[in-house]
């Protein structure tokens, strides 16, 4: 069995099953909310159904989350709500993984500084939204930004 080289993906996203996962526990719920007899659980049923629903709809809108473009020179494209926002290497100022402390753990997140119209932006990348452990997508980032 062959593994492929990490600096080979250029992209990253939440991974479809999870996706899918999430979509299907929302309708789940819908339909669980729609069939209660009882007005509180109906309600708190209901928002936990269109909060799985909106997650799922954000993960699609956002696929793929992180991107590199190639070219010359290269561009590293982050999709949000609003679309995709695609940035040089000069502008972006700084990449790193930091451990953020969350229900407990450690959970390694990316952090990117970068030049957005002049203002200095941090957008953080969880493995959520990345589908990969964030240490492999630094690391691949740093190839292809010292080219």
């Amino acid at each position: 069995m062959t593994t492929a080289d990490p600096s080979s993906r250029l992209a990253w996203s939440t991974p479809p099953a999870a996706l899918a996962v999430c979509g299907l526990g929302g309708v789940v719920l819908a339909g669980a909310a729609f069939l209660s007899n009882d007005n509180a659980a109906r309600l708190l049923i209901g928002l936990a159904a269109l909060g799985l629903l909106f997650l799922c709809f954000m993960g699609v809108r956002q696929r793929p989350r992180l991107e590199i473009e190639p070219g010359d020179p290269v561009h590293v494209v982050v999709r949000g709500l609003a679309g995709p926002q695609r940035y040089s290497p000069a502008q972006i100022l700084r990449v790193r993984v930091v451990g953020y402390r969350r229900l407990g753990r450690r959970m390694p997140m990316l952090e990117m500084d970068v030049d957005h119209h002049g203002d200095e932006k941090l957008i953080i990348f969880g493995r959520w939204d990345l589908g990969a452990h964030p240490e492999d997508v630094l690391e691949v980032l740093r190839i292809h930004l010292a080219r």
